[in-house]
């Protein structure tokens, strides 16, 4: 994805490849709201006094900037993503990259704080408990010793994916805050959009894809969930359906399914977009018709390292509540 300057507009569309670039009165704006969300946060990020507090201050976010998110949020567009550049993060005041497993943020900073703001646009916040500790704004690091890991602590090419796609309440949005990138500058988020990939695919592929003969197991970083039921890798409107695959862990029950998946996986690696995140950086990827992954890169375990702050926004929180107990922003099950 290229950068677009929007210097003159008063609103600012995403361009044709779903990236925009803010003038720097905006971004100085969205700063000042992020801030002064950051000065009424109490002693934790999950506090569900300050997630109130964000989803009051996303109104008060430059009428450009939501109105990217609203116009995003009814269509994602041909590649369901957008990135926004040069979001305030504080970049200078940066503590060293985490290196343990399971990193999350508790604690209340600039990069939480405009996390939560956009996750307020898109919808509302939440987590799950057997991932990260249930932690709204989550550590996307290098872990020594987890460089193979199919997940967000590894190192090697990060094959496309539906996020927890063996869950029946995924995340409508994940949203990836990029502090750090990686020293050679190289890894790239990868995202491949069915609305790109589908016209591609033969008419056969396609219906097998439809049909209820796929299981997917829980990622590592959820432990040992084991699958979920048989689905459908296609469902809703033939014409613009959601889609829902792992690549690395979702199996086909029959032979038609197994070479409905190679080929799918094959197109996806065709036609991908590659974007390289910078500091302040925004990437949001519509989890309902668009898959995501990354290049492989080579970290040094410095504290300079890649790090990427991860946050789910559900659309319709109500969906999961059942899931939710009172209510809150964590799903336990």
């Amino acid at each position: 994805m290229s950068s677009v300057d929007v210097t003159q507009a008063p609103y600012a569309p995403a361009s044709a490849d779903g990236t925009v670039r803010y003038d720097a009165r905006t971004l100085a704006r969205l700063g000042h709201v992020a801030a002064e969300l950051l000065d009424q946060a109490g002693d934790r990020v999950d506090d569900p006094a300050w997630v109130a507090l964000a989803r009051h201050a996303w109104e008060d976010v430059p009428a450009d900037i939501r109105r990217t998110v609203r116009e995003f949020r009814r269509d994602s567009g041909p590649d369901g993503a957008l990135v926004l550049r040069r979001l305030p993060i504080g970049a200078a005041r940066l503590p060293l990259t985490p290196m343990v497993k399971g990193s999350v943020q508790h604690v209340p900073s600039l990069p939480a704080a405009t996390l939560l703001l956009f996750a307020a646009g898109l919808g509302d916040p939440a987590a799950f408990a057997a991932e990260k500790s249930g932690a709204l704004v989550q550590d996307v690091v290098p872990v020594p010793g987890q460089e193979t890991v199919q997940g967000n602590v590894g190192s090697v090419e990060l094959t496309f994916h539906t996020e927890n796609a063996f869950h029946p309440h995924r995340p409508d949005y994940v949203m990836l805050l990029c502090l750090r990138p990686d020293h050679e500058g190289t890894a790239e988020l990868r995202t491949s959009c069915a609305r790109r990939v589908l016209p591609l695919l033969t008419p056969g592929t396609r219906e097998a894809l439809g049909r209820p003969e796929y299981v997917t197991e829980a990622p590592p970083s959820f432990g040992p969930a084991g699958e979920g039921t048989a689905h459908a890798v296609l469902t809703g409107d033939p014409d613009d359906p959601d889609w829902c695959f792992d690549e690395a862990a979702t199996k086909a029950l029959t032979p038609g399914g197994r070479a409905a998946l190679a080929e799918l996986a094959e197109v996806a690696h065709r036609t991908y977009t590659g974007v390289l995140l910078r500091p302040g950086d925004l990437a949001v990827v519509d989890n309902r018709i668009t898959l995501h992954g990354r290049s492989a890169f080579t970290p040094r375990y410095d504290g300079h390292d890649r790090w990427l702050q991860r946050t789910f926004a559900f659309s319709d929180l109500r969906r999961s509540r059942d899931h939710r107990p009172g209510d809150g922003t964590v799903l336990v099950k």
